[in-house]
């Protein structure tokens, strides 16, 4: 029996993933990437100087340094790329499932940050470092028209990429609902909307959350708004209340903290 066209494209889809590498940059990423063992490692260049300051991380990376001249540093990453004499290839990392991230057991009521389109890889970088600091469980983007795995992402996540679960899935709003049927309350952040985000949490930080976030700009799609369980804004001091998405998220994540 001949497989359908989508089961083909599907298996197609999953080859070139598997194949796709990533080139991470920086000393806090590649540093970060060698000591974590869940990450697989290809090749890693080096300055003299970058190799010193990198330490016993590139032995426990079980890799042998390529040593680089800084003025004509061979990794092929852009050129201006601020990436301190470091790079290292990557296979991307596999998080699991949604569904066992959001009902793993942990010492915290679970919290997850879902992203509806934010594209820029600086925005999400910071966002994965709220999201590790204020102990979420994962950050959730769509697989098309958001930032993907990349080094420009990592070196803003200043090594939280390594720690923090990143996951994309084929549809938000299918996501938010598979949430939403295992307890977690899901709030959608909008300037426009009624109730405070402080408000909406009073006497449910027990409870998981989700939050979600929409790209600076066109903020959250209709589609997304009417799945939430609720829209909330953060408050603000004066009329002037508009917040870079990632500022935005790491507020969102103080103001529910269990």
């Amino acid at each position: 029996m001949k497989k359908p066209k989508w089961v083909i494209a599907k298996e197609q889809a999953k080859r070139a993933a598997a194949q796709e590498t990533v080139w991470l940059f920086g000393l806090h990423a590649v540093r970060d990437a060698l000591l974590n063992p869940k990450r697989e490692k290809l090749r890693l260049v080096v300055t003299r100087n970058a190799l010193d300051r990198l330490g016993e991380a590139v032995a426990t990376g079980g890799l042998t340094p390529e040593i680089s001249d800084p003025r004509k540093f061979a990794a092929p990453i852009d050129p201006q790329s601020v990436h301190q004499g470091a790079a290292l290839e990557v296979k991307p990392l596999d998080w699991g499932s949604l569904d066992d991230l959001a009902l793993g057991d942990g010492a915290m009521p679970p919290r997850i940050v879902l992203l509806d389109r934010v594209t820029d890889p600086h925005n999400v970088g910071a966002i994965l470092r709220s999201a590790e600091v204020f102990g979420a469980r994962a950050v959730v983007a769509v697989q098309r028209h958001s930032a993907p795995e990349t080094g420009a992402l990592a070196k803003t996540a200043s090594g939280a990429l390594e720690r923090q679960p990143y996951l994309r899935v084929r549809n938000l709003a299918d996501a938010m609902i598979a949430l939403q049927d295992v307890g977690y309350l899901v709030l959608g952040l909008d300037g426009e909307a009624e109730q405070t985000i402080e408000a909406a949490i009073e006497g449910k930080r027990d409870r998981p959350v989700a939050l979600v976030l929409g790209a600076e700009g066109p903020g959250l799609r209709d589609k997304t708004k009417e799945t939430c369980d609720q829209l909330v804004r953060i408050d603000a001091a004066a009329a002037f209340g508009s917040l870079n998405v990632s500022n935005a998220a790491a507020v969102a994540l103080y103001a529910i903290r269990g």
